[in-house]
């Protein structure tokens, strides 16, 4: 049985503790065959990974299509998905900004749409397209002053309105199984804790090698009212995969001068101590006792491969002691003792 983390808490949805984050299959960044796809995916399946991660954003469903076809063949209890809801695909099968990202992706176009309305019918477009009578936990996507901004304060109300109004009734009628948040920003989570019984939070990218500011009060906040958070975007969108290549991407773009520099001193006493950036960045987050599971957007079975090598890599204690004593991680982190990271829970 492989290895899984154990962490407190009753839900009626217990996430594995990695996932595969499914924004690959729908061509990110470069374009994926259908084979590769189906390659990918039954690599994944054969290194036990039970818990799947996309939204309609990804390939405009291509995602979501490509998961579900292979998903058919599965028996339903075996795995877990989650999926996403504020954006509506509309039908454009020429270009717009979002195409720079998705490569050869399905001929739509998301539009934000945060309604009571838009949320139900996008629930019940991404049942389609994954061939599923239920989702095992479905995320609302993309809120926050930094993705919206002047029209956040506008978007926000209406998420947290009709909306979430939606997403409730779903879970009651166990359409859905729990409900939560998929965001890059911890702010708009702290946000948005108050307006409802919240299952999941999972956020992306700000729990890090490089980033730890959740530990600001955000972990205890979560876990008072009984939240489980999941992190994503462990490699803040690949800098912590590639290091300082000349490819590297930092929250999607290019990489700051500054984190450039974190990023070089971290190499080196990953050098010191003989071990992978990429095993520091994937063991470090799940070390936190908030932090129910990782999600890794991972392309070829190869990169699965290897993930799976890197979460299992053991780290010597004092690689995490310099980090700190060389101002590269906060103080307050917690550290692994040794490698935590399963693909699948025991029930």
């Amino acid at each position: 049985m492989v290895l899984t983390t154990q962490k407190s808490g009753e839900m009626s949805v217990r996430v594995p503790s990695l996932g595969l984050g499914c924004a690959p299959l729908g061509n990110l960044y470069s374009a994926l065959t259908d084979v590769e796809a189906e390659l990918l995916l039954e690599s994944a399946w054969g290194n036990g990974i039970r818990f799947f991660d996309t939204a309609p954003l990804y390939g405009f469903g291509l995602s979501e299509s490509r998961l579900g076809k292979f998903l058919a063949a599965k028996s339903r209890s075996d795995y877990h998905v989650s999926t996403k809801v504020g954006r509506r695909l509309v039908g454009n099968a020429g270009w717009h900004p979002q195409r720079e990202f998705f490569v050869e992706a399905a001929p739509f176009e998301p539009v934000f749409d945060y309604s009571y309305d838009g949320v139900m019918a996008s629930v019940q477009e991404s049942l389609e397209r994954l061939q599923l009578s239920h989702i095992d936990c479905l995320l609302l996507h993309d809120i926050g002053q930094a993705t919206h901004g002047a029209d956040h304060t506008a978007i926000f109300d209406e998420a947290m309105s009709g909306g979430l109004q939606a997403m409730l009734e779903l879970r009651a009628k166990g359409t859905v199984k729990a409900i939560g948040i998929g965001v890059n920003e911890w702010q708009v989570c702290d946000e948005a804790m108050s307006h409802a019984d919240w299952d999941y939070f999972l956020l992306a990218g700000r729990y890090t090698l490089l980033e730890q500011e959740p530990l600001n009060g955000f972990f205890q906040r979560s876990r008072a009212r009984g939240i489980q958070v999941i992190m994503g975007g462990v490699f803040n969108s690949g800098i912590l995969a590639t290091g300082l290549s000349a490819q590297a991407k930092y929250d999607y773009g290019t990489v700051p001068t500054s984190l450039g520099d974190q990023v070089r001193a971290i190499e080196e006493l990953c050098n010191k101590y003989k071990i992978l950036l990429p095993a520091a960045a994937l063991q470090f987050p799940i070390a936190h006792p908030d932090v129910v599971s990782i999600v890794v957007g991972l392309s070829s079975p190869n990169e699965i491969e290897a993930c799976l090598q890197n979460s299992k890599t053991p780290i010597d204690p004092r690689f995490w002691q310099d980090l700190k004593q060389n101002g590269l991680l906060s103080q307050e982190a917690p550290t692994p003792k040794s490698a935590l990271i399963g693909a699948h829970h025991e029930n």
